[in-house]
């Protein structure tokens, strides 16, 4: 049996994210999303009207949304300091088991100029802008004023993402282990500091 239309157009994005990770932007071709995916050529242009353009906006959305899914099961957490250890456990694990090739996809995007499509750039910002907000919220929520709230989100974001980068570099996660000890260290500081010892309701 065939595979129905929608699935090729998840295994076409899927296959788009996948291919951001570890070849960035520019690289993920159309040619190279049909053989990774396996979806046949006629289909692109069906579900992908835009173009690559849209195929590679959307894998930015996918990408976005499954860290974002993460960070908002970590807003149910009792302990926001063992969230973002494992936050940063996991892209050490992702590192690890891909042989340092797959980074972030959100910043393969940002990183590239595309100016061709400058929305492929509003959309990654978008996305952090959607992490930091969701950290902000996690650390609201257990008694850190909003204001450093916010700064502690950007803060994480860019340690994480900075981080990444250096270990694909360097071909070991020193990087991030580094980055995770500090704020990890860091966010104990600022839990102890808040005003009220306990988690908001």
């Amino acid at each position: 049996m065939s595979p129905r239309r929608s699935d090729s157009r998840d295994r076409m994005i899927l296959s788009a994210a996948v291919l951001l990770r570890e070849y960035g932007a520019s690289a993920t071709s159309i040619d190279r999303v049909l053989a990774h995916s396996g979806a046949p050529r006629g289909s692109v242009y069906h579900h992908f009207p835009g173009g690559r353009s849209q195929l590679i906006d959307e894998a930015v959305a996918l990408a976005g949304d499954f860290i974002a899914g993460l960070i908002d099961a970590a807003l149910r957490a009792e302990d926001p300091v063992a969230a973002v250890d494992a936050f940063f456990a996991l892209w050490r694990d992702q590192l690890a088991e891909s042989g340092f090739r797959a980074g972030c996809p959100i910043v393969a995007v940002a990183a590239e100029t595309n100016d061709d499509a400058p929305q492929l750039a509003r959309s990654a910002a978008a996305v952090f802008a959607r992490w930091q907000e969701a950290l902000a919220d996690l650390f609201v929520r257990h008694g850190v004023t909003e204001q450093r709230s916010r700064r502690l989100g950007a803060f994480i974001i860019a340690a994480v993402e900075g981080a990444v980068i250096m270990c694909r570099a360097e071909q070991s996660t020193a990087p991030l282990e580094a980055a995770a000890a500090e704020i990890h260290d860091l966010l104990t500081h600022a839990l102890r500091e808040r005003p009220d010892a306990g988690p908001q309701p």
